[in-house]
């Protein structure tokens, strides 16, 4: 397999290999010997989405660089757009191997099962000629964006909820509010503690108009699809109490209500902070969220999950827990990665405290230059570099917000100088057309709090 050590190495991990240096190694060989033509489509019932590229002649010498490049490729694209359907139009081989990989007991049943669980159908992967792909099929998300009346917003994370009190476009109050909500086994926990946050909010403002919520996770109509905020939570409950618990929320309070995936709500905070479109959000948090609004200024309605997309390709790369996959986004760009480097060097115990104790810790021991310190999160900005630029083969991003705990303080001004070293060093091009945005301290942590308070229009209904 194609593996590239990258120009700007991280400091603390030398086994780096970039998905995006491998993928353009890959083709660069196609185009040097010939090639012919793959396309792979997404599909569910609203949407399908197709991305197009060139493969080697089946079989060759090269055989298993092929392998590797389109099951990493396929992976990529179904946790980007998400889909039941994976359609391979290319060589008949390729198509069957993706079958074998996805079907039952395969080494991606975990991402077919899961796709099932989101989009309620049965995973199939489908192999037909070039010509023969569904055409595309989009839709976008329209949130309201606006902050008139009063409003609650609730970002709600892994270690803490972040939430606003929003009047007439004045954040009146604001606060951060910590929870551990992944290992509670009982619905009843995460009621009280959303309930909680919005009435502290509620107490500061004569009346509530709407909630709007940003939250880990696929949601549907307010649904809960999939979240790791329940992951302890057992299967028949999550059916019985957490599925519906943001419609029954807002029957409790009796005003709109709307959740949505907290990367795109960090999408829409980094489109309304910046008065531009063409945004992809990046949350370096308890996970990796990520979102993207269109140049329209719409969000697209992509699965966007970018923690399971492989950004290092290397097949001994940390493995996410979920899938034991290699590699994958959210074992690189959250505060977990920081704990784990820091683990490396010394720093710190991993385990022997909260993540976000051991983020800051080490984000504190950055600031006064601890040369340790800096080497983590030189290294989380070497990840985050070659990350965006994989993503920018996907997404026709101009700008990219980055919040998050992990972008706090002096240690996150560390990781956006190193991600843009990456950049300049390695994809000058893409340097010309793709800016990296770090906000203020403020906003990379209620951001997108104040974001989720736009999401309910109170002209509708």
């Amino acid at each position: 397999m194609l593996l590239v050590e990258p120009r700007v190495m991280p400091p603390l991990d030398a086994e780096f290999r970039p998905a995006v240096l491998s993928m353009r190694a890959y083709g660069e060989l196609v185009r040097q010997v010939g090639g012919t033509l793959l396309r792979i489509a997404v599909g569910r019932d609203d949407m399908t989405s197709v991305f197009d590229a060139h493969v080697l002649e089946m079989p060759t010498a090269a055989a298993e660089d092929t392998d590797w490049f389109v099951e990493r490729l396929a992976k990529s694209l179904l946790w980007i757009w998400g889909g039941s359907r994976l359609i391979v139009g290319g060589p008949l081989a390729i198509g069957e191997c993706l079958a074998r990989l996805y079907a039952p007991g395969g080494p991606r049943a975990f991402d077919a099962e899961v796709m099932e669980a989101i989009y309620g159908q049965p995973f199939s992967v489908l192999a037909v000629g070039p010509d023969a792909l569904p055409a595309p099929k989009q839709q976008s998300l329209v949130f309201s964006r606006r902050l008139d009346g009063c409003r609650i917003g609730l970002d709600l994370g892994g270690t803490d909820r972040k939430v606003v009190a929003v009047r007439d476009g004045e954040v009146v109050y604001a606060e951060e509010m910590p929870w551990d909500p992944k290992p509670q086994p009982d619905p009843s926990y995460h009621h009280a503690g959303i309930q909680e946050a919005l009435e502290a909010a509620a107490a500061h403002l004569p009346r509530v108009d709407a909630i709007g919520i940003s939250a880990a996770g696929v949601y549907c109509g307010n649904g809960v699809r999939l979240s790791s905020l329940f992951r302890g939570v057992p299967k028949d409950l999550f059916h019985s109490r957490v599925a519906n618990l943001f419609m029954q929320l807002a029957s409790e309070w009796g005003v709109p209500l709307v959740v949505a995936n907290d990367g795109d709500v960090a999408a829409l905070a980094g489109s309304m902070s910046l008065g531009a479109n063409a945004v992809l959000g990046l949350a370096l948090g308890t996970s990796l969220a990520a979102g993207y609004v269109d140049e329209d200024g719409n969000i697209t309605g992509w699965l966007n999950e970018l923690g399971s997309v492989p950004v290092d390709w290397r097949p001994d790369a940390p493995a996410e827990r979920w899938s034991g996959d290699a590699g994958t986004g959210g074992e690189y760009l959250c505060q977990d990665t920081v704990v784990r480097l820091a683990d490396s060097v010394g720093l710190l115990c991993r385990g022997s405290l909260p993540a976000a104790q051991g983020l800051r810790q080490v984000q504190e021991m950055a600031a006064r230059g601890d040369a340790r310190a800096v080497a983590v999160m030189e290294s989380v900005g070497c990840y985050l570099g070659y990350s965006v630029a994989f993503f920018a083969e996907f997404y026709p991003a101009r700008h990219v917000l980055l919040l998050g705990r992990v972008m706090s303080g002096e240690g996150g001004l560390i990781v956006l100088r190193k991600a843009q070293e990456v950049i300049a060093t390695e994809f000058p091009e893409l340097q010309r057309r793709l800016t990296l945005h770090l906000p203020d301290e403020w906003t990379r942590r209620l951001g997108q709090a104040v974001a989720a308070a736009s999401l309910p229009d109170l002209r509708v209904g």
